[in-house]
């Protein structure tokens, strides 16, 4: 009778088949496009609905986010419905139409999806592309179609769609099943060590640090890889174009 020792060597000696990535802060920076997306669509407002931006900024509408954000459990991983409870909360408060509220989210999506992508992420992808399945997981609301990147994942999961978010193991095994792949023939790609790191072992999948700005790590978790840019991760998995 085999092991669980000896079932758990079998699956750590597994091919890799699949690559999977996150997408904010290991494909593009997260932060200066969140910015300027909320820098726009405050622009919209003040034009379409002046009632919020007389009584708000920026810094008091990420007030009622953190406000709002433990009212609902859905807002631990819907970020576009946490951001329309916002407007939706301030809209009616001061008396604007709230039918409005979809129009100011779609301003704030295009603009979030203008995304400045990192230079090591179109060459790494045309290469991994030819020897693996690539998927991607996101908390975010990121939209692959409008960037540009579909095509290049088989399948591509967001927290907001899925109905949780990482590091919960069900988005990660939902991945791997819609690639066909087990488990430990996945690597997931990140740049948290939380959220991606921990996340993807915790569902026995490979988790791979994408640390570019060089942080120190946390005590306990040990990626199977640390690397800081995607190219070395060509190197780790012997792959050449």
């Amino acid at each position: 009778m085999e092991t669980q020792f000896q079932t758990t060597i079998k699956q750590a000696q597994l091919p890799i088949k699949a690559v999977i990535f996150d997408l904010d802060d290991t494909l593009w920076p997260q932060m200066p496009l969140i910015t300027g997306a909320e820098q726009a669509m405050f622009a919209w407002l003040a034009v379409h609905a002046p009632k919020i931006t007389e009584h708000h900024n920026l810094q008091t509408m990420r007030a009622i986010r953190a406000e709002l954000l433990p009212t609902n459990p859905r807002f631990s991983f819907d970020l576009w419905a946490l951001r329309s409870a916002i407007l939706t909360k301030m809209f009616t408060e001061h008396g604007e139409d709230v039918s409005k509220v979809e129009h100011a989210m779609q301003v704030f999506a295009k603009a979030r999806n203008q995304v400045q992508m990192y230079d090591d992420v179109m060459p790494v992808l045309n290469t991994l592309g030819k020897h693996f399945r690539l998927g991607s997981i996101s908390n975010g609301f990121a939209d692959l179609s409008e960037i540009g990147l579909a095509d290049h994942f088989k399948v591509s999961l967001a927290a907001h769609q899925f109905g949780c978010a990482k590091p919960d193991p069900r988005i990660f095994l939902a991945a791997c099943e819609q690639l066909n792949v087990a488990p430990a023939q996945a690597v997931y790609v990140g740049d948290d060590v939380l959220l991606d790191v921990q996340g993807a072992q915790q569902a026995g999948l490979k988790g791979v640090w994408v640390n570019r700005a060089g942080k120190n790590g946390l005590a306990g978790i040990a990626a199977d890889f640390e690397c800081t840019d995607l190219l070395s991760l060509l190197g780790w998995l012997q792959v050449a174009d």
